[in-house]
């Protein structure tokens, strides 16, 4: 049910409700569909999404092209408006942004050195400057980034700048973080090096995350949860727990009969929406 008007604040289609009254997940989506006009005709990008996202789950989301994943995540942004249905963000500490998005590709003030990107978020809060000299710090040695902070954008590889990226996130402090397959475009020796980094900083901070990725290697290695997406119209079709213990090892984990079952296991579920997708998009060409 929404929350009524005296106890949230709603915005864009989401709901945030103060002070954790009430509510017991982090992100609640509540029979959540999404249409768009292409044409002249309604085009349903989203299906029907219930949903329930706990404090601090690392949540991944994976599905065909074209299956909405990266509508969902628009909408928990605020930057979409759900056609039908709600998206409840259950606000601990209103100071905080309710919400900070990395992109899948570079999404950095190529202007700005990798301090100043990384400080930008907390300048637009009027931070106090101190305090935004020790959480910047902070934020780029967990990236690993100190020795380049008067660098700009172009003197760094593709794999520094998605982790000039994560350092700008997490020196925010949102109460979730998004992210939209952010090492899509980097080759697999960075991404698995970006894994363990991002496993590494999550772990210090513990913050809910939804995470969006085509790749079942990528949501199995990162995930404590795994919600597989129907092909269009978009559709919560399985969730999956994901057993293994933290911290992670990528290449340890990798290396386990129980990750190479879990891996098979979700694709199953998604080897029949993506030969669905292919087809839909073999129709329409034809």
């Amino acid at each position: 049910m929404k929350p009524s008007a005296s106890s949230a604040h709603q915005r864009g289609g989401v709901v945030a409700l103060p002070n954790g009254r009430a509510e017991t997940s982090k992100i609640r989506i509540e029979n959540l569909s999404k249409e768009f006009k292409l044409r002249g005709k309604a085009f349903k990008a989203l299906d029907t999404i219930n949903l329930d996202i706990a404090s601090g789950t690392f949540f991944v989301i994976v599905g065909p092209s074209g299956c909405g994943k990266t509508t969902l995540l628009r909408v928990l942004a605020g930057l979409e408006e759900p056609t039908e249905g709600t998206v409840t963000v259950n606000r601990t500490e209103l100071h905080r942004p309710s919400n900070a998005m990395v992109f899948q590709g570079d999404s950095i003030f190529p202007w700005m050195t990798v301090w100043e990107n990384a400080a930008y978020g907390l300048r637009m809060r009027k931070v106090p400057k101190a305090e935004i000299r020790d959480i910047v710090d902070h934020y780029l040695d967990c990236t690993r980034l100190t020795k380049f902070a008067h660098s700009f954008p172009h003197q760094l590889s593709g794999g520094m700048r998605q982790r000039v990226s994560i350092a700008r996130a997490f020196a925010t402090d949102p109460e979730v973080l998004l992210m939209d397959e952010p090492f899509s475009a980097l080759d697999e020796q960075n991404r698995t090096l970006l894994h363990q980094e991002l496993l590494r900083i999550w772990e210090q901070h513990k913050k809910t995350v939804v995470f969006i990725t085509h790749s079942v290697d990528e949501a199995v290695i990162l995930g404590d949860r795994i919600m597989v997406m129907t092909a269009h119209p978009g559709r919560a079709k399985v969730t999956v727990d994901v057993p293994f213990e933290r911290p992670r090892s990528v290449l340890e984990l990798r290396a386990t009969p129980e990750y190479g079952e879990l891996v098979y296991r979700i694709w199953g579920y998604l080897r029949e929406e993506v030969q669905s997708a292919a087809e839909e998009a073999e129709g329409g060409r034809k």
